[in-house]
């Protein structure tokens, strides 16, 4: 890469930051969380507006900068919601987050499936598109629910547990869709072999971090070295996420049992002040690439194809939404607001992204499995839950006092 095309992207950078700031300010001056400004602020940064953040192209270099700088956002956000949350009040939601995590999986992939078949389409097409609807974004509830002050409350527990268990049951299904979109048959030993290593993984983490990660903060926090604690955890926040990328979890499950185990430190606090500032810098870059993602082009209807574009879209909105938000009242044990869980589990963010572009690039008998119509209507799917949860969630859940986000 030249000096040339660094500086260009130095400017690309500022005009990300500042755009996220400024719109995120406005969404919270109309009463909105932040995160809605700054998945505007990707929109129009995008390729369809102004063009400045181009992902089109998943070979330019562009393109793996900002996704990079992407993956280490939703690293230190889930890091920081890790830090934020009590384990054993996370454990305890256990059930009804496993709950959760099941029927909004199963739901909304029986929805998305019918809806397809409904117009008509293949049944591998219908698989693919169904499992586009299972996804959860948990980047985006977090930092809705975290700026609301809620992160503690019991049904932001349980749609956490949920979403964890959900980014492993679509680890799970996207291994499955993999295989059937490039004509293989799964089978129980690698479905039960992948289940186990990122249950596995997140378990030993939680069991051999609880003995390990206490008595280190202990002593690194004796070093009259500046800045020594902050490096340890984000070498124990990276290194858990790249040990469970590796292990063939999420990396943001990792990250997420990192904040958990230094939550249980004395040191807790000077950590969080120190990841506060990284959190300002590369968190907002996260939801303004997952907006930039978005080519709003592509719903502009154009003759009967394109009217067909957005007569599945809605379908698979409303399969979407109902789906997930029907998850939230599969608890009925539990007594709290089943409507905010609910909510927080409809975003799909980047997450329903992957597999739309999965379907887009994936060639059956030489043909891409997605149309270029079917990828645009499971684009606006993912467009319209990823804006619609915060506004919701803010709604439902009124911000503590005192808190807001920064």
């Amino acid at each position: 890469m030249d000096s040339h095309h660094i500086v260009y992207l130095l400017g690309v950078l500022a005009a990300l930051l500042a755009a996220a700031r400024l719109l995120g300010y406005a969404a919270r001056r109309m009463g909105q969380p932040a995160v809605l400004g700054e998945l505007l602020a990707g929109v129009l940064l995008g390729a369809s507006v102004l063009g400045l953040v181009n992902l089109g192209d998943q070979d330019s270099q562009q393109t793996a900068i900002f996704h990079f700088l992407q993956e280490i956002g939703v690293v230190i956000l889930l890091f920081e919601i890790g830090l934020e949350t009590d384990l054993v009040q996370l454990l305890r939601a256990g059930p009804s987050s496993t709950a959760v995590a099941i029927a909004g999986v199963v739901l909304p992939f029986a929805g998305g499936y019918f809806v397809c078949h409904w117009f008509g389409l293949g049944n591998l097409v219908c698989i693919v598109a169904g499992a586009s609807l299972t996804a959860t974004s948990v980047g985006i509830t977090a930092r809705v629910l975290n700026d609301l002050g809620r992160l503690r409350d019991p049904e932001s527990q349980i749609v956490l547990g949920a979403a964890v268990i959900d980014d492993i049951l679509g680890l799970i299904i996207l291994t499955v869709v993999s295989e059937l979109a490039e004509g293989k048959e799964p089978t129980v030993a690698i479905i039960a072999g992948i289940t186990a290593v990122a249950f596995g993984f997140l378990a030993a983490a939680l069991v051999l971090g609880n003995s390990l990660v206490p008595p280190l903060a202990r002593w690194f926090s004796r070093l009259a070295v500046p800045g020594i604690l902050t490096t340890f955890a984000l070498v124990l926040a990276f290194g858990l996420a790249w040990g469970a990328e590796m292990a063939g979890s999420a990396s943001i499950i990792g990250a997420f049992a990192a904040g958990l185990l230094l939550r249980r430190t004395p040191q807790i606090h000077e950590i969080e002040k120190a990841i506060a500032p990284l959190g300002h810098f590369f968190v907002p870059i996260f939801f303004v690439v997952v907006g930039a993602a978005v080519d709003v082009r592509t719903f502009v209807p154009h003759g009967a194809a394109g009217w067909l574009t957005l007569e599945v879209g809605g379908a698979l909105i409303v399969v979407a939404v109902l789906g997930k938000f029907a998850a939230g009242y599969v608890p009925f044990w539990f007594r709290g607001k089943k409507a905010v869980i609910g909510v927080g589990m409809i975003p799909r963010g980047e997450v329903g992204l992957i597999f739309a572009q999965m379907g887009l690039t994936a060639k059956v008998n030489g043909e891409p499995l997605f149309s270029p119509g079917l990828f645009s209507a499971v684009t606006l799917m993912v467009m319209v839950t990823t804006f619609m949860a915060p506004p919701l969630l803010k709604a439902l859940f009124q911000p503590v006092k005192g808190e807001g986000g920064a």
